[in-house]
């Protein structure tokens, strides 16, 4: 690890210590999580202190851990229900002033989240900055006074999640389509979506239909620990 990384993090951790949920250096990555209602103060700072100076936003997404931390395809059964790879657990490095404990800061009623990462050209640093939201409809204040760019992102995140950021200047849905029903990245929307969208020749405009394809389930290989095929296999090749 970086003596610069280890540097931000201290004095990340300093800095916020009065609404600090977690500063973690893991990888020469620094993540900083804080309450969603400090976000604008703390993006303030982290903009405008010379100590930071994260000039630009490079990029924000949603997150959606309703389904954090399975790990069904470690199975020695076959399932028609699905699977999914869920999450590897790793020990960060370096924990800033932070009890090792709090490292995994997610909680089970925090299903939503908004991740947003920050360069500092001045410095050459990065930072990854990490709110939790509760609630169907989570909500969060919108950055774009602060760092413009984050316009689109934000539009992007409140499409395919339906995170509402208050005070956005336009938050209109950015990759579906207009009269799209529900946000597609979240755990809980169909694979196979709700609608079909096809153009009719002989209406000749584009309709809406229910959905004519089935969602496959995927299913791993399932470790069997008879062998006895195995054997047979062996006494024919011997005789």
């Amino acid at each position: 690890m970086t003596e610069s990384v280890t540097h931000l993090a201290t004095t990340l951790a300093e800095r916020f210590s009065d609404v600090l949920i977690s500063c973690v250096t893991d990888r020469d990555e620094t993540t900083l999580v804080i309450p969603a209602e400090h976000l604008l103060s703390v993006c303030g700072v982290l903009r405008d202190d010379a100590l930071f100076a994260f000039t630009q936003l490079s990029d924000l997404c949603g997150v959606d851990y309703s389904t954090y931390g399975q790990v069904d395809w470690a199975t020695n059964e076959a399932t028609t229900t699905g699977f999914s790879r869920g999450r590897s657990a790793n020990t960060p490095q370096h924990s800033a002033n932070v009890d090792d404990n709090a490292v995994d800061d997610h909680a089970v009623d925090q299903r939503f989240a908004v991740v947003y990462h920050l360069l500092s050209i001045q410095h050459n640093t990065r930072l990854r900055l990490r709110c939790y939201l509760t609630g169907e409809h989570p909500r969060i204040a919108s950055v774009v006074n602060i760092w413009c760019s984050a316009d689109w992102f934000e539009r992007e995140a409140f499409d395919l999640f339906g995170i509402l950021f208050e005070g956005h200047p336009d938050l209109r849905r950015l990759l579906t389509d207009y009269g799209f029903i529900g946000h597609p990245f979240r755990k809980d929307f169909p694979l196979e979506g709700n609608v079909e969208v096809r153009y009719d020749p002989d209406k000749k405009r584009v309709v809406y239909q229910p959905v004519t394809i089935t969602n496959r389930v995927l299913v791993p290989r399932v470790i069997r620990d008879d062998t006895r095929h195995v054997a047979a296999k062996e006494d024919q090749s011997d005789a």
